[in-house]
């Protein structure tokens, strides 16, 4: 490891007499003991924990630091003074890597140095003024200890760095996995495998969310820890580059209007709430609704696919309504392009608003009487099969979205979901 700092320079600054180097070394094995004892009461996350051949361990890691130390100290003008230095700086970075495998934060541990510093020189330099040493060979004596143990502190903070944002790395990986078996919609025993590996949870269920990445950020701030976030080259969609996708999990029930309002302001669109092991089943249902091009929200809310159900049944074979249209349409066939298009829309008004003629005529911004004329234009055009359920029915799903988009166009404005005709309809 690279040294730093005034230890790195430890090996020419101070000459240490050997017969007080000797009473020190004598001294470790007890300030060792007294060093990890007072860290056992001082510092809560080891208590408890120190103990057995974890005990004898760190016991003998700080006797090893401060046999370090007073090497360094004896080999003032040796040719190499920064060896012994390496090593102890190499031990510390092992340290903290280990903390962060244990789950602990640098906290303990930086504190557990601060007691141990203390704890050691009171110890240290008890022997150093009996000894007889100067007072100002002793504050340089302390000076150099501390710089000293700075340096061990600080290649533990690297090693607890480094460790975490390996481990990190590792799980954003195994996460990354995850998110793409269960879009691909992989076997349960391959998505609980992934889930176990990436040491995720699973949910009850799992929702889709796509939405712009300069949004990613804030939203993920206030969704559930366990909210999947996408990688890349997701199963069966190009996306925009400005775009990403969420799985949030457990926002089924009353919990989506939750996640309604947190995606408000977004350009959000949101897939149904499926169990976790189907969430491919959410995001097929998301991609059909941007393929189709269903209209966002003007208001700035998430467009929820879970309201444009009837427009992504309807289009699931965009041929087929296309010939169903051509089929209901037919007694129509030998007006004018322009005529045809007013008792078609007509025709559609009359049934989703069940036959009230004044509603027809508001939707339409015409007068009742041109109702009543336009449906007897249909009435003689059509006969007795708009008594028929089943050409009620075909008319109703043929003409439950304006004609641009039976053909399978976009919409411009939401659709109408189309209840089943009333006996007024019928009968006009």
């Amino acid at each position: 490891m690279p040294e730093s700092g005034a230890a790195g320079q430890l090996g020419g600054r101070l000459e240490l007499d050997a017969q007080v180097a000797e009473r020190l070394r004598g001294r470790l094995p007890m300030v060792a003991a007294h060093t990890v004892a007072t860290i056992t009461a001082e510092v809560t996350a080891y208590s408890g924990t120190l103990t057995g051949q974890m005990r004898e361990k760190i016991e003998n890691a700080v006797r090893v630091a401060l046999g370090t130390f007073l090497q360094l100290i004896e080999r003032a003008g040796a040719a190499d003074p920064s060896t012994p230095l390496s090593r102890a700086l190499e031990a510390a970075y092992a340290l903290g890597a280990g903390e962060a495998r244990a789950g602990r934060s640098m906290d303990a541990l930086l504190a557990a140095y601060r007691v141990g510093a203390r704890v050691a020189w009171r110890e240290v330099s008890t022997t150093t003024v009996r000894s007889g040493l100067s007072a100002e060979t002793v504050a340089e004596f302390a000076e150099l200890m501390f710089a000293y143990i700075d340096e061990l502190s600080a290649a533990s903070v690297a090693g607890h760095s480094d460790e975490l944002a390996n481990v990190g790395r590792a799980r954003r990986r195994d996460l990354d996995r995850l998110t793409q078996h269960l879009l691909a919609g992989d076997p349960e025993e391959v998505l609980r495998r992934s889930a176990e590996r990436a040491e995720w949870s699973p949910p009850q269920t799992l929702t889709v969310v796509v939405l712009p990445r300069s949004s990613l950020r804030g939203v993920l701030a206030v969704l559930p820890p366990h909210t999947l976030e996408s990688g890349e080259d997701l199963p069966g969609a190009q996306w925009a580059e400005d775009e990403a996708l969420l799985l949030v999990p457990d926002m089924h029930g009353s919990r989506r209007r939750q996640l309604g309002t947190v995606l408000h302001g977004h350009r959000a669109v949101l897939g149904p709430a499926r169990p976790w092991v189907a969430v491919a089943r959410s995001y097929q249902r998301v991609l059909k609704a941007l393929v189709l091009g269903v209209p966002r929200p003007a208001d700035g809310a998430a467009l929820d696919t879970e309201q444009h159900l009837a427009r992504l049944v309807l289009h699931t074979d965009p041929e087929a309504l296309a010939d169903l249209r051509a089929q209901v349409l037919a007694p129509l066939a030998g007006l004018s392009p322009a005529t045809a298009a007013r008792l078609a829309e007509t025709m559609r008004s009359w049934l989703l608003h069940q036959g009230r003629r004044d509603d027809v005529a508001a939707d339409l911004f015409v007068h009742p009487q041109t109702v009543r004329y336009r449906m007897g234009r249909l009435r003689e055009l059509y006969g007795d099969r708009l008594h028929e359920p089943g050409t009620v029915l075909d008319l109703t799903v043929a003409l439950a979205f304006p004609p641009a988009e039976g053909d399978g166009g976009p919409a411009e404005h939401p659709p109408a979901t189309a209840p089943p005709p009333s006996s007024d309809a019928r009968r006009p």
